[in-house]
């Protein structure tokens, strides 16, 4: 059996869903993403602009690499629950972060056993992995710049590992995308700009988890029931019509936090947020910002019911909790008197 057959054999033992191969160099798009962070798109994500040249060419951050294993897992878990907010479904549970590194350290194990060193990272890393991605096969870059797979839609992750393990490269799948625009126009912030282009300053996925400070007013009513992230350009893919429920469980929705409302989480206290998000992605956004982001989702969808709880929150010392709140209560004031929807 060949090297490449030993680790695609093996990938699919652990669980992943597909795994192709493409040759290092500089990525495709590496002139792309350098215009993309001197126009400032990446907003306030400082990370992304350090050492371009590591990020653009994977040879540059693990010396004598020659290939790229990509690797996708699916994570769909099916249609939410939830009552009076979404989250996006990638945070729906666990932190995939933990269980595709585990998985990934297993590969690595087995590819050093071929002779090969590597590095491994689900974007964690300084890594154009949609273009290695597209590179190999493994589906092709959307207009949302969002990942697509001819089985598994949208709905999963990227992973991979550099090598200096010189393997033969798939074919590239080709884009399939045709003259389709539904992301585009479904983006409730207009945040994808041009194919393949968001700018993450209108991104209600970047104003709800990355961003630490007040979230601009005039992006707050576009963001509706959104509590944490943004799944709306993945949603109205039609390539979606083939994904499949995840199997792996811990992808499935925590039934703690679907139990929540945006009221709840105003009341709660550091102790209470730190067992309910135990493991969960939502945890790193700290309380402060999750009761930010409640109260906009108050602000478009709450009643007069919520507004004690908001009366509460706009007291509270954290400015940003206390500003997000009067905004709220502004807004169902206003909706109540007839003045906005």
């Amino acid at each position: 059996m060949s090297h490449a057959a030993t680790i695609k054999q093996a990938a699919a033992a652990l669980g992943f869903d597909d795994c192709r191969i493409a040759a290092a160099g500089r990525a495709t798009h590496a002139a792309a993403f350098e215009s993309w962070i001197s126009d400032g798109c990446h907003a306030d994500m400082g990370w992304m602009e350090r050492n371009p040249h590591r990020r653009t060419d994977p040879r540059e951050v693990l010396p004598g690499c020659r290939s790229v294993v990509t690797l996708a897992l699916n994570y769909y878990p099916g249609r939410s629950s939830a009552r009076g907010f979404r989250i996006a479904r990638y945070a729906w549970n666990d932190d995939y972060h933990d269980l595709v590194e585990a998985k990934l350290k297993s590969l690595d194990e087995t590819m050093a056993t071929l002779g090969g060193t590597q590095r491994y990272y689900v974007d964690t890393g300084p890594v154009l992995e949609r273009d290695f991605a597209t590179d190999a096969g493994l589906g092709w870059n959307g207009k949302s710049t969002v990942q697509i797979h001819c089985r598994l839609g949208t709905w999963f992750f990227l992973a991979e590992l550099l090598t200096t393990l010189d393997l033969p490269p798939d074919e590239p799948f080709g884009d399939h995308c045709g003259k389709c625009t539904r992301c585009i126009d479904a983006c409730p912030t207009c945040a994808i700009t041009a194919p393949h282009r968001v700018d993450a300053r209108r991104c209600i996925s970047y104003l709800t988890i990355e961003h630490k400070g007040a979230i601009p007013e005039e992006f707050r009513a576009a963001i509706g029931d959104r509590l944490y992230g943004c799944d709306e350009c993945l949603e109205v893919c039609p390539w979606n019509r083939f994904a499949q429920i995840s199997r792996e469980a811990s992808f499935h929705a925590r039934e703690e936090i679907f139990n929540l409302t945006p009221r709840a989480i105003l009341d709660l206290e550091q102790a209470d947020f730190s067992r309910i998000f135990k493991k969960s992605p939502i945890k790193r956004i700290k309380l402060a910002r999750l009761k930010r982001n409640a109260c906009i989702v108050l602000g478009n969808t709450g009643s007069s019911d919520d507004l004690p709880a908001l009366r509460q929150a706009a007291a509270d010392p954290d400015p940003l909790i206390a500003e997000h709140a009067a905004w709220a209560i502004a807004r169902l004031n206003a909706r109540a008197a007839g003045r906005t929807g």
